[in-house]
């Protein structure tokens, strides 16, 4: 899996996805999955099984591979003619396909928990195609009219202010007045998977949805709590999934494997959001999101634009990785080179050595229907509770 795999350079033979699984043998749960793929006119590409243990649902075999070899997801809207970024029916669509082609099963306590899957990851493409922000790791900012700091609680919405709205106009400046606020990349990931939550809870779960209100009036939850409380992780770093396997809707980490500029501040890797039809979200140019390739060029670039301030701490000169970019990206031979270095899983935790910039995993929004949510926030008192 350490080898360069880009271009389409994949395995003929792969496994048959696993696809979407919901357990027992409730006819009622199959047949509304069932009808979302009719709505969507997927069912032709499905292979559906049944068991004591549940119902399963994937694309066939022979579909698979010809849709997703070695299960690169990145060139379905290519190959079935699919515009997702027109509306909602193309980009439903290319989630489903690809959470169908999931090398491992997609497990749903009910259709309910995979309808509203579909409808998070929907939210967050949208979201994160009208994010624009500044890049910043210190200095930090918020509208004033929702929001508030505290060094302890972080920035908390002001009471009466509605999460939805808060997080809408702090990350898309043509929601509001146009001013560009300062995020990390980390944490703008964070708002933008939570407004595709909290938009989902205010049609299928108000109360979790009010409880989410009272915890960020009191407290922002964020950095490893906010993945431990919001997200699941998909892949390991034993069992990696395919370095092109995305669905729209995923969070995902691009690591920086170079150890000198990964000292710089923010530059120890990327989180982004992918949209769907090979593209990653840019929360610092809207209109240029990247691709696979791009995103792991400018990121060996980083290596050529260190320097250190009148502090002596490491920087990087944007206009240097711009223009090596540019460089590269004209020259298709360098261009290759960089993506073999580049496109393969990367190195483990305090490790740069032959490893790339692929994570092992991507990350999405846990369940949050009535009954099997599985959202927990802190208590009154500090300890989490399980909020149905």
């Amino acid at each position: 899996m350490n080898s360069a795999c880009f271009s389409g350079d994949f395995p003929s033979a792969a496994p048959p996805p696993r696809g979407i699984e919901l357990p027992g043998a409730d006819p009622a749960q199959a047949g509304r999955v069932r009808d979302l793929l009719d709505a969507l006119a997927l069912g032709p590409y499905v292979a559906e099984s049944a068991s004591g243990a549940g119902h399963a649902f994937a694309l066939a075999a022979g579909v698979a591979r010809d849709l997703v070899p070695g299960g690169d997801t990145m060139h379905l809207c290519r190959d079935l003619g699919l515009d997702s970024a027109a509306g909602s029916a193309g980009l439903e669509r290319e989630i489903v396909l690809a959470m169908l082609a999931a090398p491992r099963p997609l497990r749903f306590a009910s259709a309910c928990e995979v309808l509203a899957a579909l409808a998070i990851r929907r939210n967050t493409v949208l979201a994160a195609r009208r994010t624009r922000l500044a890049f910043g790791t210190a200095a930090v900012e918020r509208p004033p009219s929702h929001w508030t700091y505290d060094p302890g609680r972080g920035f908390t919405v002001l009471p009466g202010r509605p999460l939805v709205e808060a997080l809408t106009l702090a990350t898309q400046p043509g929601a509001g007045d146009g001013r560009l606020y300062g995020f990390s990349c980390y944490r703008a990931s964070e708002y933008v998977l939570l407004l595709g939550i909290a938009q989902e809870l205010e049609r299928v779960n108000p109360p979790l949805l009010a409880r989410l209100q009272r915890q960020w009036e009191t407290r922002a939850i964020q950095s490893g709590a906010f993945h431990d409380t919001f997200l699941d992780e998909y892949g390991s770093i034993d069992a990696p999934l395919p370095l092109r396997y995305y669905v729209p809707g995923d969070r995902v980490w691009f690591r920086n494997p170079d150890a000198r500029s990964s000292d710089a501040s923010g530059y120890e890797g990327s989180w982004v959001i992918y949209l769907g039809n090979g593209e990653f979200a840019n929360f610092w140019k809207q209109d240029q999101p990247y691709t696979f390739e791009s995103k792991c060029v400018e990121m060996y670039h980083w290596r050529d634009a260190v320097y250190l301030d009148a502090a002596g701490d490491a920087r990087i000169d944007e206009a240097v990785v711009e223009a090596r970019v540019r460089e590269t990206m004209a020259d298709p031979q360098r261009r290759t080179a960089v993506l073999a270095r580049m496109a393969r899983l990367r190195d483990g935790r305090g490790v740069y050595a032959d490893g790339g910039c692929l994570d092992h995993s991507r990350e999405s929004a846990r369940s949050v229907c009535p009954g099997s949510a599985r959202i927990a926030l802190p208590s009154a008192r500090g300890a989490p509770h399980a909020l149905q």
